[in-house]
């Protein structure tokens, strides 16, 4: 039986069906879709909370959108329903969700920047991948920019670098213009200082003046594709730079009533649109790419094929690749001591892969405990004194591909706890994680101490490790030098590890 799902997305400035049927072609194909318009992101990034009148919006929405998917027969658990940036900031979140639950009976999940990212990457690879062989050679650089943020993730040679998120977004600059009593004029050069300003952190181990394929997703520059793009396949448009920035410059010139008569689009998206259009032109003038790639796709799209992923080993272990690239990249950037991860790395998951019986883990923890262990020292480049700490600050202030903030806090404080004290319920961070999440951490952190002591010399003396239970112990024997200081270091760290599992460790 084919496969049919519906996805709901809550965003700052409309809220958005999609319904799309899994063909045996194994080809996502799209029965149905709507758009209404709704000012949840004027109101939160100008009150801080979602006032009561677009609550009851949201509600009417919400119910008519339940009615539509009702007609199509969908079952419940193929339903999704997200919010994005103005839910997720909004200081009555708690109580907008609770509202939306009790009265369609959907529950929302609020996405981070980085989440939407992932499902961002997702929707582009699905439009383009047979489009363009140049996404897959060269330096490219996808782009989205909404009501309340802008997400930007470089890839060099398809394979991810870095990715960003921006508190930078169309509701969010008009209200800055708003608040400030400036004119649309003074908002359009707080948006050039911006990017500008922008441009500094955009400056990782692939920078923007070295992109060479520029892909831009969304309504408003899908508006510009259809006017000055072409079509090159089912699912994407190109568009020639020049064409491009005179279409810009020419929305620059019209007012918001003469773009809500020429393009027929909602007042909501007539006035963010020229400010939009204007940041896509921004971005693009800090690379010389010669056109754009316009997909037809949004995060929609990409929740889609991630539900779909997460059945497929093949897809999954093609996405665990890209997050692995990103953190390889994200440790460059830190001069993190790549021969003492990479050993670090093998040997946790040496320890990992050895005791599997024993963890109670899953291939996830596995991916965590190897990111972990890649950038368990990258708090060194800010101080040697201390660098666990340093590397769970680092951690937390980095956007990672493909990690949501649970993950995020998870790897974070593994690093934090590879050595010194043990995990306390007095460390706030760990605290908000949930009682599985602690576990996990735990037992990460404990496999992570034991993998870095092993190489407390950093010169990766100890090789070809074997392990065997016996009894109530766990010996490691080894080839290589004899390191007292190896001995040494795995006596002090061997404690969690100890007390988690109850295995005596020894080093032959």
């Amino acid at each position: 039986m084919l496969s049919i799902e519906a996805v709901i997305e809550i965003g700052a400035t409309g809220i958005r069906l999609l319904i799309a049927e899994y063909t045996k072609e194994k080809k996502w194909q799209i029965l149905d879709h709507s758009e209404l318009p709704i000012s949840l992101g004027y109101d939160v990034f100008s009150n801080g909370s979602v006032s009561r009148e677009s609550l009851l919006e949201c509600l009417t929405i919400l119910h008519n959108y339940k009615e539509q998917i009702k007609s199509w027969a969908i079952k419940e658990d193929a339903i999704s329903i997200i919010a994005t940036s103005a839910i997720r900031e909004a200081s009555n979140k708690e109580i907008i969700l609770d509202r939306i639950f009790v009265k369609t009976g959907f529950k929302v999940k609020v996405i981070d920047g980085i989440e939407e990212i992932r499902l961002m990457y997702l929707g582009v690879v699905h439009a383009i991948h047979n489009t363009d062989l140049a996404f897959q050679k060269n330096n490219s650089l996808i782009i989205e920019v909404g009501g309340g943020s802008t997400e930007i993730l470089f890839l060099q040679a398809g394979k991810i670098t870095e990715v960003h998120s921006l508190r930078l977004g169309t509701v969010l600059i008009e209200q800055h213009s708003k608040a400030s009593m400036g004119s649309q004029k003074e908002a359009k050069e707080f948006l050039r200082d911006y990017i500008a300003s922008a441009a500094d952190q955009l400056s990782g181990e692939l920078r923007p003046q070295s992109v060479e394929v520029f892909i831009a997703i969304g309504s408003e520059v899908r508006l510009a594709a259809s006017h000055v793009g072409k079509k090159i396949s089912s699912l994407a448009y190109s568009i020639e730079r020049e064409a491009f920035i005179h279409f810009v410059n020419e929305i620059q010139e019209y007012a918001v009533e003469e773009i809500n008569e020429r393009f027929k689009i909602p007042y909501n998206e007539a006035r963010t649109l020229a400010i939009s259009l204007l940041t896509y032109k921004l971005f693009l003038s800090l690379t010389p790419a010669k056109m754009l790639l316009v997909p037809e796709t949004s995060i929609r799209e990409g929740l889609l094929i991630a539900k779909r992923e997460a059945n497929s080993s093949l897809l999954q272990a093609e996405f665990n690749e890209q997050i692995i690239a990103a953190v390889y990249n994200l440790g460059k950037k830190y001069n993190i001591d790549m021969e003492h991860a990479e050993y670090v790395k093998k040997t946790s998951l040496f320890l990992f892969d050895s005791m599997k019986d024993e963890l109670g883990l899953e291939a996830e923890e596995r991916l965590l405990l190897e990111i972990a262990a890649l950038l368990h020292d990258i708090g060194a480049f800010i101080r040697p004194q201390n660098h666990n700490e340093h590397s769970e600050y680092i951690i937390l202030q980095s956007d990672i591909f493909g990690l949501n903030k649970q993950k995020h806090t998870m790897i974070a404080s593994a690093t934090r706890y590879h050595r010194g004290p043990e995990p306390q319920l007095s460390d706030s961070r760990y605290a908000s994680l949930t009682r599985e999440e602690r576990v996990s951490v735990l037992k990460i952190a404990s496999i992570l101490r034991i993998a870095e002591a092993l190489d407390r010399s950093h010169r990766q003396r100890l090789k070809n490790l074997e392990i065997e239970f016996k009894n109530d112990s766990f010996f490691i024997t080894t080839e290589g030098l004899e390191s007292l200081l190896e001995k040494r270091a795995l006596k002090e760290k061997a404690n969690l590890f100890e007390t988690v599992f109850g295995y005596r460790i020894l080093l032959l």
